[in-house]
């Protein structure tokens, strides 16, 4: 055997042990990965159907964050800006259309911007909802939801021509020059408005849970790569067995082809 082809061998030999150690790796991650997502599903759901609290006042601002606050069950009481309002194209379970964020004034001054719901293309004018524009004091309950910075898939937002793909509230707040706006927005609940309009009540809370798939697809992959190390392995210990049997008849030819000889001159003595 060449010193080149046991190279190539134990090179591949230690790749693919190599890989079966890594693709184990991966699949103990994932299924970690799918506790904490178990984890994160649970804790969502607590909050989606806790007890409603008053929406995180200024001084909690700075510390609200996706793991730690997302779909908050929150309500604020204030008054609505309509002249303010921004439109943010969505495509939901009604169809495209947009979604209504309003800027809502509290009596501490602080700006709470509100998913109010969606409206179809044809209610996008104000006019065309004139009875959901609710005047006065209201309190809204929904979910709390973190910014959306950037716009949407491919698209981006384009405050200049106010053209909205995602609900990003720093540019939004930004283009409607709202003063002390906090960092999130809050998603009405299905509490209908007046006229019908806009809709809302259609947060999706979706958790995307395929780690255990991926788990199994690691160890699938980490048992090719230990069959092929087992194989590359079975075939070198057979061809060391056939190097060592076609070897062994001149072993034993050299330790015991002259005893014979020495045999017979015993007998002639």
């Amino acid at each position: 055997m060449s010193s080149d082809g046991r190279v190539s061998r134990g090179l591949f030999l230690f790749l693919t042990v190599a890989a079966a150690v890594g693709f184990t790796a991966l699949g103990v991650w994932q299924l970690e990965r799918r506790v904490w997502k178990l984890d994160l599903i649970h804790s969502v759901e607590n909050r989606i159907h806790g007890v409603a609290e008053p929406v995180p006042g200024r001084t909690s601002w700075p510390s609200i964050n996706q793991a730690d606050d997302a779909y908050r069950h929150v309500y604020v009481d204030g008054r609505f800006l309509h002249d303010r309002e921004t439109l943010v194209q969505a495509v939901t379970e009604n169809g495209p259309g947009f979604w209504v964020l309003t800027p809502l004034q509290t009596k501490d001054g602080e700006t709470i911007l509100v998913n109010r719901g969606f409206v179809s293309p044809e209610r996008r004018s104000r006019s065309a909802r004139a009875e959901g524009l609710s005047k006065g004091d209201v309190r809204v309950t929904g979910l709390l939801r973190i910014s959306e910075p950037g716009g949407g898939f491919l698209r981006s937002n384009d405050p200049d021509a106010d053209r909205w793909y995602s609900r990003d509230v720093a540019a939004i707040a930004g283009a409607r020059h709202l003063p002390d706006a906090a960092p999130f927005f809050v998603d009405a609940d299905a509490t209908p408005n007046a006229g019908g309009w806009p809709v809302g009540g259609l947060t999706v809370v979706a958790f995307h849970n395929n780690h255990l798939v991926y788990a199994f697809t690691w160890f699938a992959l980490a048992l090719m790569a230990a069959g092929a190390a087992l194989r590359l392995l079975r075939g070198v210990w057979l061809r060391e067995e056939e190097r060592v049997n076609s070897r062994l008849p001149g072993l034993i030819r050299r330790q015991f082809g002259k005893r014979p000889a020495a045999a017979s001159r015993h007998s002639r003595c």
